[in-house]
């Protein structure tokens, strides 16, 4: 993991305002770990590949495909509804640990940035070191669903090792 420059060092502040800046009008990419389909597929009572087929799109990136979740046609994330999150409790990891990303809290420049439009960033409580550490650890270990091919795209791979089940009894 990399490590921040001094000013992440002292904690940072963060209290998410429930704006919604984040999960709408913009495009953009929710990457999704194993954990995160299992959980979504379970709240939507759906086997991992269907809820794949019906929430997710494969992002190509050359060399790998990672899932993300789809956008409705005026870029809200596909979860949006009604004044929010319909998964709030549920929400992928990526949602969860923002902004706690590494690209935010290893540049004091790439924070500010992010701040331009996040109007928590920078306000509320002070989140220690150890608690963004720990955010980052976890996205970490977690890591990314890779898909795999599109003869295959109801099926994916997990970092290349663990499949995601199609079995009914999962969901």
């Amino acid at each position: 993991m990399e490590k921040p420059d001094g000013f992440a060092r002292s904690g940072l502040r963060f209290e998410c305002t429930r704006c919604s800046k984040c999960c709408r009008h913009t495009p953009g990419y929710v990457f999704l770990s194993a954990a995160d389909v299992t959980t979504l597929a379970r709240k939507h009572r759906l086997r991992s590949g269907d809820f794949l087929s019906l929430y997710c799109r494969p992002v190509d990136f050359g060399l790998t495909r990672r899932y993300s979740l789809k956008e409705k046609p005026n870029l809200d994330c596909i979860f949006w509804e009604n004044g929010g999150c319909s998964v709030y409790e549920a929400r992928p990891l990526q949602c969860r640990s923002f902004p706690f990303w590494s690209a935010l809290v290893t540049s004091r420049a790439e924070w500010e940035n992010q701040a331009r439009i996040c109007p928590g960033m920078g306000s509320g409580e002070l989140h220690p070191w150890t608690e963004i550490k720990q955010w980052l650890e976890r996205r970490l270990q977690e890591g990314f669903l890779e898909a795999e091919g599109e003869e295959q795209e109801n099926e994916s791979r997990f970092l290349g090792s663990a499949r995601i089940s199609s079995d009914p009894s999962d969901a």
